[in-house]
């Protein structure tokens, strides 16, 4: 019995609580402690400006030129003057490669992401340069002979003679040459006497100037086509190096006008004067205000906050005035504290009469300011 009393007894006792820790378990918050404890460590305000400088950095023109790679088909490099354009290129800083184009003759520009891609600037501005521009030149020969083409036959059905409808770019297209070409093959007295065998007729291109100018009409009006001409190879080869240098400034061009009101953006200097509900900060926006207008100095303008400290103030100040006179002249008398010694000096008609006009005048066109 007393065996069975024992066994009882130790079958009734509870074992003590234990905690069993395994590798798996971390130790720290958890829940919504946790979650607020990653979001604070993820964002970093630090980091995130080193972000948006080197953004910003890699978006200035100087930088982008150098992703900029200019490809030339090796058919240009067969013309005596493409020497002259290679020099451009070269001192220019850009990459250009010799590679065949399609069509012939042609300059192709491509631009190399950076990686990786900021996220501080708008997918936008990386994509301002995705499509290639090409640039094909042509003889002044061949140009005529899709000028004659698109005199002759004009209508819906007239094509661009030099693009292939399959191309994916339309291509700014390049003459050199074409004035002296001209001016080289007008037909002189005799040749204009003499009978000439119809297939020499048909072989050579006669074409007229006003003819030039209409095809190139046609060309902007129907399929939105820019021709140069240019007189030699020197100044095609600075019209390549100004685009190349506008292909440059357009992602940074581009993020400026992402940016809404970028000369207020961030800075002590630029941000303004904030102005909270109970009147806070007006006496120093209104300070500044006046000190926008030509030739005020901080002293001519602590005088006129001092005397109407807020532009409501000068306004109620002007409705109890009874003639146009006494507002133009209301601010004249004003006093300007200056140095001991020195003569008194008062803000004066000139002053009086902008501020005046600038808080009372309806006319968006009038000028403010007599002496600019």
């Amino acid at each position: 019995m007393a065996k069975a009393r024992l066994s009882q007894r130790g079958r009734g006792r509870r074992r003590p609580s234990t905690w069993e820790i395994s590798d798996s378990d971390t130790e720290g918050p958890t829940g919504a402690e946790a979650d607020s404890e990653a979001a604070a460590s993820a964002w970093d305000p630090a980091g995130e400006r080193r972000a948006a400088a080197e953004a910003l950095r890699l978006l200035r023109p100087e930088q982008a030129l150098r992703r900029l790679v200019v490809h030339v088909d090796p058919a240009i490099l067969e013309d005596a003057g493409a020497d002259i354009l290679m020099e451009a290129l070269d001192s220019l800083g850009c990459e250009y490669h010799i590679d065949p184009q399609c069509p012939a003759r042609s300059l192709r520009w491509s631009r190399v992401k950076p990686e990786p891609c900021f996220h501080s600037v708008p997918p936008e501005v990386w994509a301002a340069g995705e499509q290639d521009p090409l640039l094909l030149l042509l003889e002044p020969e061949e140009f005529l002979q899709g000028v004659l083409q698109l005199t002759q036959i004009c209508g819906s059905t007239c094509s661009v003679p030099w693009i292939s409808p399959e191309s994916p770019t339309c291509p700014h297209l390049a003459v050199i040459g074409l004035d002296a070409y001209l001016w080289s093959h007008q037909p002189d007295a005799q040749e204009m006497q003499q009978p000439e065998n119809p297939g020499v007729a048909r072989a050579k291109v006669a074409v007229s100037w006003s003819e030039v100018e209409e095809a190139l009409v046609l060309l902007q009006l129907w399929a939105n086509l820019d021709v140069l001409l240019v007189a030699s190879w020197q100044e095609l080869s600075q019209h390549v190096c100004t685009f190349t240098k506008a292909l440059a400034q357009r992602p940074f061009k581009q993020f400026r006008e992402f940016q809404a009101f970028s000369f207020c953006t961030a800075g002590r200097w630029m941000a303004g004067k904030q102005v909270t509900r109970d009147g806070t900060g007006l006496r120093g926006a209104w300070w500044r205000q006046i000190r926008q207008f030509n030739r005020v100095s901080p002293a001519m303008a602590d005088a006129v906050v001092t005397a109407y400290p807020s532009p409501r103030l000068l306004q109620q100040a002007y409705m109890a005035c009874g003639t146009e006179q006494e507002r133009l002249a209301l601010l004249t008398d004003l006093p300007i504290k200056v140095d001991k010694g020195k003569r008194p000096r008062r803000v004066g008609p000139d002053l009086s009469r902008r501020i005046y006009l600038f808080l009372t005048s309806t006319d968006p066109d009038l000028l403010l300011d007599l002496g600019a």
